[in-house]
């Protein structure tokens, strides 16, 4: 499933970068060595046995100074470049671990540019993995008020009618109209959570997708025949481009009910007396000596999305046109993601305000 993702930075200059251990290497044994000639340089004659020992001391100690003080500087470069960072960072995981999902590292001057170090790059994606984290906090906070809301609707309306059926003087044929309404909302109530099932299962259980082999053009022309009376009803202009000799090995079951999904979405969203297109064919794949794929397109005339909705549409319940909700639950292509993916293929969604949809799924043969 392809997403719309933030830029992340690159690694410019590392701090573990070969080049640095080698300036530091160089910087000392200049210093060093330096003041090792100045101190034992010799005055003249050769250096009489009584003063080469007070002059070796005075080399030694000079020495122990000289590192003591390169290494203080070295202690408070990285304390300054690696220590503070680090300390952000532990910081920030410490408030992630306890349920802050909105903890955040500032970053530092140089991530701000087109590249930084390791230490930047570390910010930058723990910075992103709290606002996915978080995403996923309120997505299932979402799911379960959604789940709520969604039951406790044609529950609602189930027992408003089942109350008004009660009512002895009521007429014939408004019983014809309060049974209808239940048997409805019980169809509803139903496929809410036969959906709920499969994507939970989907989701928990591993899922080894079944073998079996088949002609794809078959199936989705029983899928549009199986919808033929809504694309009519709504007088669609129905455009099939079908490959017959397109042979799949995948899951029958689960492709036929991703297909049914999104073909009753696109007929759903279009607007009466528009288009539908369902095509497939083969094509090769992105990569060099990648192996041919089966690609299905279902494309509709129909309101289309904006750039928010195309990001969310496989979320679980979200519904990006709340003028539809009451014909859907918000799963379908979430499950259709999930489907995809089982069997190893890619889903992607093209689409403009006002200007229709292209759902494309692109399968292994």
């Amino acid at each position: 499933m392809k997403t719309e993702e933030e830029p992340r930075p690159k690694i410019g200059t590392s701090i573990f970068d070969f080049g640095n251990y080698l300036q530091y290497f160089l910087m000392s044994a200049l210093v060093v060595t330096v003041t090792v000639l100045i101190i034992f340089e010799p005055s003249g004659a050769a250096t009489s046995a009584n003063s080469s020992h007070p002059r070796s001391i005075l080399g030694f100690v000079a020495v122990l100074g000289l590192s003591l003080i390169l290494t203080l500087v070295n202690g408070i470069w990285r304390r300054v470049v690696v220590g503070r960072p680090v300390k952000k960072i532990l910081a920030a995981t410490e408030k992630l671990t306890n349920g802050d999902f909105t903890a955040r590292i500032e970053p530092s001057p140089s991530s701000l540019r087109s590249s930084g170090n390791e230490l930047d790059v570390i910010i930058a994606n723990f910075n992103i993995m709290a606002a996915e984290l978080g995403s996923v906090e309120t997505l299932q906070t979402d799911f379960i008020a959604n789940v709520s809301h969604e039951l406790k609707t044609p529950l609602a309306v189930i027992q408003n009618y089942a109350t008004m059926l009660r009512d002895p003087e009521l007429a014939a044929s408004d019983r014809d109209v309060y049974a209808a309404k239940i048997s409805q909302a019980t169809q509803r109530l139903s496929e809410l959570i036969s959906n709920i099932l499969r994507l939970n299962k989907l989701d928990n259980q591993h899922i080894a997708p079944k073998n079996d082999t088949f002609l794809l053009n078959e199936q989705l022309e029983e899928v549009l025949v199986a919808h033929e009376a809504l694309w009519e009803a709504k007088n669609l202009d129905l455009r099939a481009d079908l490959d017959d000799d397109i042979t799949v090995t995948s899951d029958r079951s689960l492709l036929e009910l991703a297909w049914n999904n999104i073909v009753s979405n696109a007929i759903k969203f279009s607007n009466d007396g528009g288009s539908l297109a369902v095509s497939v064919q083969k094509v090769m794949g992105e990569g060099k000596g990648d192996p041919h794929l089966a690609r299905v397109r279902v494309t509709d005339s129909g309101i289309g999305m904006d750039a928010d909705t195309r990001r969310h549409v496989f979320d679980k319940f979200y519904q990006g046109d709340t003028a539809h909700s009451g014909q859907g639950n918000g799963l379908g292509l979430a499950l259709v993601a999930r489907i995809v993916e089982i069997c190893g293929g890619a889903i992607s969604v093209e689409s403009e305000l006002g200007q229709g949809t292209t759902f494309t799924v692109d399968l292994p043969l």
